[in-house]
Formats: C-alpha cells, structure tokens, sequence
C-alpha cells in the first residue's frame, strides 16, 4: 500500500476520531525510527520534510530513502509531506518529485519572513490547489501566524521560516470567520490554525496556561468548517527528562516548555487531525548521542552513536502515536492513489471548491508529474 494522498489519511482518522503525528526527518535514521516505530504498532504515518530538509537530503536521495521504506514496510500507509512550502514553486517541485501532500505556507509572503495578506493566502494557496489536485495530491493550507502568544513573535525560525518582528494577537490567532471563507476559496484538504504554539524548544516560559495557548479556538473553527481537517503546528511537548539528559551530558538549553500531551489530546477531540512533531524528535536522538559521547568518549563509530539516536527517536515516535490515538489502524486505511484521487477531486467528490481548475489543472499537470 504505502504511499497515499494526505486526506486519505485524515477521513479515515476523522471517521475513527484520532490524530496522526507528522514527524520531520532529514536523514535516514530518522526515516528508519519513524517505520520501525509504526511498525511495531501497525500505525499509518506521515512522514515531512522542509524546504531546508530537502536542500541537505537532496531531492533524489530523499525520494530513495522513502522507495526503501515503502519496500520493507509493505504495510504501513505513508504519507509523504512538504512542510512550510514558501511558493508554488517548492510545493510543484515537491510534486514533482513524488511528495503525496503538500503544504502552501501563504500566510507568510515567499521570503518566508513577511506576514502576507488574507488575499495573497488565497491566490498562492488556491494556485497550488488547482495544480495539486489535478494530479491528486493533497494541500494543505495556513491561515494566522504560527508564533508565540507569550512573547507576540514567531518564536524560533524553522529552516529560516518564521515572521520577524512583533506580531498582533490578530495575527497570533486564527479568525475562525476568515477559515470559513479560506476554505470555501482555496478548497484546500487540511488547514494549519494559530492558536499560540510555535517551532522550536522554547515554545513557552513555563507549562502553558488557556491564555497562551488557545486550544478553544480549535473548537470554533472546527464547528463553522467540520470538513476541513485542523493542523497544529510547533506541536511538540519538550519532555523535561530529555532537557535534563542532554544538559546533563553537556548541553545548555535553557529552561523550556512544549505542548503538554494531555494539550493535544483535547485538541484531537475538538477537531484537529494533524499534529505536527520536530523538536522531540531532535531532543531525543541529540539527548542519546551526546550521553554516548559523555560516557564513552574513547568511542567513535558513528554506527554506534547514530544507532543509539534511531532507537531513542523511535521510542519518543511510538510514544507520539500511541498517545494520538494510531495504533492498530494500518491495516484498515483504504488504498487510494493519487491516479485515484485525481478523479474524485475532478468528480467533485470532494465538493466544488476543490475540484481542480480544468484549464490549469491540464496544464499544470503536464509540467508536474
């Protein structure tokens, strides 16, 4: 089965009522503890990779890691998705290189720095859409600026992506009306809301409280557009005892806290499908690396060292998965390609707003696949 368009994915988790961790990688050990994790649970999964990530991967070797990862893990659906796509152009050249889902990051213009307007959201997004789904691949939109509500700044900049400067609480906070209206124009599958979280460790100066971290406004939006599928970015939770390993071992990080589990676990009820997971992930292969480092500094076989962060990683994955709700569904996602989907967004099985537009999608689709 393995690779599926995103939304495939996300009817199903909808139907069953659970969310789906979208885990970033870079290299292939991060790949392997990511379906080394699903498999032992028979979870689907959705694997991620930035604008930043694709640069040091390189494409192609990329595209091969997940063609092996598909061979020797027949049974698991994957998902394989471009995160924070900047223009069309990343998420085209994504497409083109195999990507099942992509994500046109709108709500920043394509410096990837200036928070665009509501209008340039639309036409960036609803361009990917026409061209995405012609050839049935998923997209995923962002409406508001991930950021931190504490400090009214994006917060960490993911691969050079994030908002400089002070932000509004306008900006800070998905407009539930404006989502109705983004949804309807751009006919996107998924949409990535603002409600305080943001990349990096330091998300938040101590355990987040409802004012900095708005999880009420998933409801609101959820209610106007029950078909859209709510994404939560910058959503990892900094577990406490990986901070204190790795300072322990050397490290410095300061004081920091993530998005409490229990956080996520309501967000998942009130609507949210898509729950994105980095920073744990690097906190716990860099946590296992340097205490090998630390303890055994006469050691030097990076098999070694980079083992012992696969299988930290993949503890810190199947936790994730378990907690969001994956477990044991593999076996039942149904098998849709993305030969398939193109015909049900084509149909309008998926409703008019996100049926391709036919003129572009034909040509686009010539240039994409």
């Amino acid at each position: 089965m393995p690779f599926v368009p995103l939304r495939v994915l996300l009817d199903y988790a909808r139907e069953k009522q659970f969310g789906i961790a979208a885990f970033n990688v870079n290299n292939m050990e991060q790949i392997q503890a990511i379906c080394e994790a699903a498999q032992e649970i028979m979870a689907p999964i959705i694997i991620q990779a930035s604008k930043g990530a694709r640069k040091y991967t390189n494409d192609i070797f990329l595209k091969h890691l997940m063609l092996a990862a598909a061979e020797l893990y027949p049974d698991i659906p994957m998902v394989l998705h471009q995160d924070h796509g900047s223009s069309p152009e990343v998420c085209l050249s994504a497409i083109r290189n195999g990507f099942t889902s992509v994500m046109m990051d709108g709500s920043l213009e394509e410096d990837g720095k200036t928070p665009s307007s509501f209008e340039y959201n639309v036409a960036v997004t609803r361009f990917v859409v026409d061209v995405a789904h012609s050839v049935g691949v998923s997209v995923e939109g962002e409406l508001g600026t991930i950021g931190s509500i504490e400090k009214m700044a994006a917060g960490e900049l993911e691969d050079a992506h994030g908002a400089v400067g002070k932000l509004t609480i306008e900006q800070l906070l998905t407009d539930p009306a404006q989502a109705v209206e983004f949804v309807r124009r751009t006919g996107v599958d998924a949409l990535a809301v603002a409600i305080g979280t943001s990349h990096g460790a330091y998300k938040f100066t101590s355990p987040p409280t409802k004012d900095v971290l708005v999880i009420d406004r998933i409801l609101e939006i959820h209610k106007l557009i029950p078909e859209c599928h709510l994404v939560m970015h910058g959503s990892s939770s900094v577990p406490q005892d990986l901070l204190q390993l790795i300072n322990k071992h050397g490290g410095s990080l300061r004081p920091a806290w993530g998005v409490p589990v229990g956080e996520i676990q309501r967000a998942i009820k009130a609507g949210v499908r898509k729950i994105n997971v980095d920073t744990d992930l690097r906190l716990a292969m860099t946590a296992a690396i340097r205490t090998e480092f630390h303890e055994h500094p006469d050691r030097f076989d990076p098999r070694g060292y980079l083992g012992l962060g696969r299988d930290s990683m993949k503890r810190v994955c199947r936790e994730r998965m378990e907690q969001f709700g994956q477990t044991g569904h593999a076996k039942h996602i149904p098998h849709v390609t993305c030969e398939e989907m193109a015909k049900r967004y084509l149909s309008g099985f998926y409703g008019e707003n996100a049926k391709p537009s036919p003129v572009l999608a034909r040509a686009s689709a010539k240039n994409s696949h």
